[in-house]
């Protein structure tokens, strides 16, 4: 996924009110949108380098976005809404070997009455929920977690995904991560434990898990190596 316009550069000053990021830019300070409403652990030290988008569009109440936050010289996509446009790319190039005999998408479809699932894939036999989850987080050399935060609605979808397969449905879960520089997955257990249990609970139900990395730039975002996960 290629970024529409070049990035500006910055370094972070702060984030405050979950969607709000003050980035220093020349001599200047510009208040962007973040895009993430989780607890982004571990990338918000005050003078990271960062990167943000801009926006023409005059109704909106802030021009810049926040995109990504250099860590240790590696880069970390930090916008959750671009997760799924991503995805969307490499399940239309079949770049997911699990999910390369499903040939039509829809996205954002309805499952119940609290929840609709980032897309439903399909064949002439079988339908499938795929829900996907951005991840960030990264505490262990190597090794990213998810939640950075308790996620009341991502136990949800878990258990919603448990629900869609007892109906005959086939359902994946798929762990974004992005940044390049993990080569295991694993669920933050402290951070939240009613997540970790529902986890637990979709794996014996057979729900199944997807973990893939990224490639980062600059210039584009893209789904890179699927790589293994700790049940």
């Amino acid at each position: 996924m290629e970024f529409k316009e070049k990035l500006l550069q910055g370094t972070l000053v702060k984030r405050y009110k979950r969607f709000f990021a003050d980035i220093k830019i020349s001599n200047k300070i510009i208040t962007a949108h973040c895009p993430n409403s989780g607890s982004m652990m571990g990338l918000l030290d005050k003078g990271n380098k960062v990167w943000f988008s801009a926006s023409d569009n005059p109704k909106r109440k802030l021009k810049y976005t926040l995109e990504i936050i250099e860590i240790e010289k590696k880069l970390v996509g930090v916008n959750t809404l671009l997760a799924n446009k991503i995805v969307l790319e490499a399940l239309n190039n079949k770049k997911i070997k699990s999910l390369v005999g499903f040939n039509k998408i829809s996205t954002e479809v309805q499952f119940s009455k609290k929840t609709r699932f980032d897309f439903l894939i399909s064949n002439n036999e079988e339908k499938c929920f795929l829900e996907i989850k951005n991840v960030t987080l990264s505490r262990e050399k190597s090794i990213a977690e998810f939640p950075d935060a308790i996620t009341s609605r991502g136990t949800r979808h878990l258990k919603e995904l448990v629900a869609a397969k007892r109906k005959g449905f086939k359902s994946y879960l798929l762990y974004l991560i992005q940044r390049e520089d993990c080569n295991l997955f694993k669920i933050a257990n402290d951070v939240d434990k009613k997540y970790k249990f529902a986890f637990d609970e979709a794996l014996k139900s057979d729900v199944k898990i997807l973990c893939y990395d990224c490639k980062l730039s600059t210039k584009e975002i893209k789904l890179n190596n699927q790589i293994n996960y700790e049940k």
